[in-house]
């Protein structure tokens, strides 16, 4: 695979906020990680922030370690079972509702309170390994104090300031708020700069890897792109889980997504679901889609004629896989959806080909509605 950012580059990072789909950004970074991708600073809000920090300490092992092992007890004061249900959909016999109730009360009576997510800041983050480390590091909080948005250039603070400014980047607005350093109180970042890109531009960083987490709340401040400001963005095509959704379940499945995500951008691969190196030029798919179509066909394949293969079933098939490309995407998109429906794991790289030949392999009578609606007359 040929890798499409430059190695000889040293790029700026920015992480956005979204709670519990933080893991994702840790993904992210293993693929960075492994292709060479050098970066001398960090910029994050809210779940962004305490990973920048990891970032900043170049700390990839306790960061995956931390994500891999995460518990709902590790953020807020609340027992684990009972937060797993809230957010398991396939239990049954339990009182949702009350549950609901419940959270609704503590958020009403001044949020979750989470002395263990300062505990963990504590833990696990070196403020010496901040100060000393050759990566520049900035977070965005907001003060409510002083009714602003902070950008704040994390070494320019005292050392036991640095995990109480990484807290207040991330007070949820369903935590519960304390006063933190000088008897202010603050608010997540994300509520004016969810991906802070401008940090880092304002900085003099010209080429930057942004990681935007999707569905999550806040607002993403716009970029207006020039010639002398580069941004890739990376950001997940499937569903992250609940903001709050703090479970080593999801953690370690948004881990492996954005690891492969990453992929997808670094080495330019195909694909929504899968992961896949483009080999197929047009008319090998045109080819290959005539020759699915003929084999699915309920009478003489022969009978089939060419023009009702171009004019029905292959627009039939178009249409049923979402696909307005040429022959390669249809193709694809059909795979794809097959795919899933077979079970086939996603979490590999494959060429478009090996991706092609397997969902062949796995077709039945049964198996491939969008064959069935193209060749039926």
């Amino acid at each position: 695979m040929e890798l499409k950012l430059d190695t000889g580059v040293t790029y700026a990072v920015a992480l956005s906020g979204g709670g519990a789909k933080g893991g994702y950004e840790v993904g992210v970074w293993r693929a960075l990680e492994e292709a060479g991708i050098k970066y001398d600073a960090v910029s994050g809000t809210s779940v962004g922030a305490l990973n920048g920090a990891f970032m900043t300490m170049r700390d990839l092992d306790t960061a995956e370690s931390v994500w891999r092992n995460i518990r709902y007890s590790d953020v807020m004061d609340v027992d684990d079972e009972n937060m797993g249900k809230l957010f398991d959909k396939n239990v049954r016999g339990i009182d949702i509702g009350g549950m609901f109730k419940k959270a609704y009360a503590t958020v009403r009576d001044g949020g979750f309170d989470i002395t263990p997510l300062r505990n963990m800041l504590h833990k696990y983050i070196d403020t010496k390994r901040i100060k000393s480390s050759d990566v520049e590091f900035f977070i965005v909080t907001y003060s409510i104090s002083d009714r602003r948005e902070l950008p704040i250039a994390v070494k320019s603070l005292p050392d036991d300031d640095i995990c109480d400014m990484l807290l207040a980047s991330a007070y949820f607005p369903a935590f519960k708020n304390e006063p933190l350093t000088g008897g202010r109180r603050f608010t997540d970042g994300g509520l004016t700069d969810v991906l802070p890109i401008t940090p880092l531009i304002q900085h003099g960083r010209r080429n930057i890897i942004a990681v935007r987490l999707r569905d999550g709340l806040g607002h993403e401040k716009r970029i207006r792109p020039t010639d002398a400001v580069k941004i890739t963005y990376i950001e997940p095509k499937r569903k992250l889980g609940n903001t709050l959704n703090f479970s080593s379940e999801q953690a370690r499945f948004n881990m492996e997504l954005g690891y492969y995500d990453a992929k997808r951008v670094l080495y330019g691969l195909g694909g929504d679901y899968y992961y896949y190196e483009r080999t197929i030029n047009e008319q090998q798919a045109l080819d290959e889609l005539i020759s699915i179509v003929r084999a699915a066909y309920p009478k003489q394949p022969e009978d089939l004629s060419l023009r009702r293969i171009h004019e029905v079933c292959i627009p039939r098939i178009a249409h049923e896989a979402g696909a307005e490309g040429d022959y390669c995407d249809v193709l694809m998109r059909w795979a794809e959806l097959e795919a899933q429906r077979q079970g086939i794991p996603e979490f590999r790289i494959m060429k478009d080909t090996e991706l092609v030949e397997l969902v062949k392999a796995g077709l039945n009578g049964d198996s491939s509605k969008t064959l069935a609606k193209a060749v039926r007359r």
